[in-house]
């Protein structure tokens, strides 16, 4: 995952970050940055600009943090503490036009994949995160048809989103090409989402992606980067925005939520900076041993609305459609039981979020 940060008026760089979104919402970020009520022919805003491959310059190598055949893990927004993997063997570490994007096979965890010296999968645990992350929306809507994944380039969610035969079309809008291309061959427990054939590969612009595609998708499911610098965009109105005009009535999106321990400070304002736009927000969680704290959550969000066979301001905190026993016979993360669980909060975070101990 990449977050920029501009320092300058017109200078962009690429920067360490945690969450699993790709480059494809690096775009959507500037574009949605650069808008504002005023109209473009504004002698007070001029026109925006929107970033080619020559704003980004070339992202930096992070081999620094292999030392003595382990991988440490660090960054600005877990400052003070560090993750560390053992190596076995590094499988592929090469630069893309956007990213550092290393891989290797550790001694406890599998095989890793590394963007920019930031963990974003490790096979031993990846599950829990894209099962969270696709089945909780999916399941809390009645009849979801199209889904739209913004990053993702792993394909985890594709294989999780895959296991639900009500989805007739799934697009994937992903612009770093070379990420898919290293997964399919080094993370095939992932990128087996890629083979399902109503995947729609999409190497583009997410904003204009979403723009093209208007009222569009019953489900969007994104990795937005951390709120660091102009990507903190993500972290705010104009991002949810953009998700909401993509939906169709009655639709739902879920985002990459933070973690709970180290940033609650961000979740908060942001939940209740987007309740204008949305029938429901709502906040989830869950478990996963190799993220920052051993913890990640997802803000869910429904757009006004009636969906098909559905009803509006049913919130996400329970299911609405049955699992089949083949599906949870494969899933090793999700459960129904799970669902409703994740949306439980400790009291110190649901004060925070939501300025109340119980809801």
């Amino acid at each position: 995952m990449i977050t920029v940060r501009r320092h300058h008026h017109q200078s962009i760089r690429l920067c360490v970050n945690k969450s699993r979104a790709t480059a494809a919402i690096l775009l959507l970020t500037y574009h949605l940055s650069t808008s504002s009520a005023l109209p473009t022919n504004s002698p007070h805003h001029p026109p925006p600009i929107t970033p080619t491959m020559a704003d980004f310059p070339p992202p930096q190598d992070h081999s620094h943090l292999i030392i003595d055949n382990w991988f440490h893990e660090r960054g600005p927004l877990w400052p003070g503490q560090s993750f560390s993997l053992q190596i076995n063997k590094i499988l592929h570490h090469a630069r893309s036009p956007y990213q550092d994007i290393l891989v290797f096979d550790s001694a406890h965890h599998g095989k890793v994949l590394v963007l920019d010296g930031v963990i974003q999968c490790t096979e031993r645990d990846e599950f829990a995160y894209q099962e969270m992350m696709a089945h909780i929306p999916l399941f809390a809507h009645p009849n979801p048809r199209r889904v739209l994944v913004v990053g993702g380039g792993d394909g985890g969610v594709l294989r999780e989103i895959a296991r639900h035969p009500a989805v007739e079309e799934i697009c994937i809008c992903e612009l770093d090409e070379q990420v898919i291309q290293v997964s399919k061959k080094y993370l095939p427990f992932m990128a087996v989402g890629f083979d399902d054939p109503r995947v729609k590969v999409h190497i583009m612009d997410g904003a204009k992606f979403m723009e093209e595609n208007q009222a569009s998708f019953d489900v969007i499911i994104t990795d937005s980067s951390d709120p660091v610098g102009p990507a903190s965009v993500l972290f705010e109105t104009p991002f949810y925005k953009a998700m909401h005009d993509s939906l169709r009535e009655g639709g739902i999106v879920c985002t990459q939520g933070e973690c709970v321990w180290l940033h609650v400070d961000l979740i908060g304002p942001l939940v209740r900076a987007v309740r204008p736009l949305f029938e429901t927000v709502e906040y989830a969680y869950c478990t996963i041993p190799s993220y920052p704290s051993g913890q990640i959550g997802f803000i869910i969000a429904t757009k006004a609305g009636e969906s098909d066979s559905g009803k509006s301001g049913r919130g996400c905190k329970e299911p609405v459609r049955e699992v089949g026993e083949e599906v949870l016979r494969e899933l090793r993360y999700y459960t129904p039981e799970i669902h409703k669980a994740a949306f439980v909060l400790p009291a110190f975070a649901q004060k925070a979020i939501f300025g109340e101990t119980s809801k």
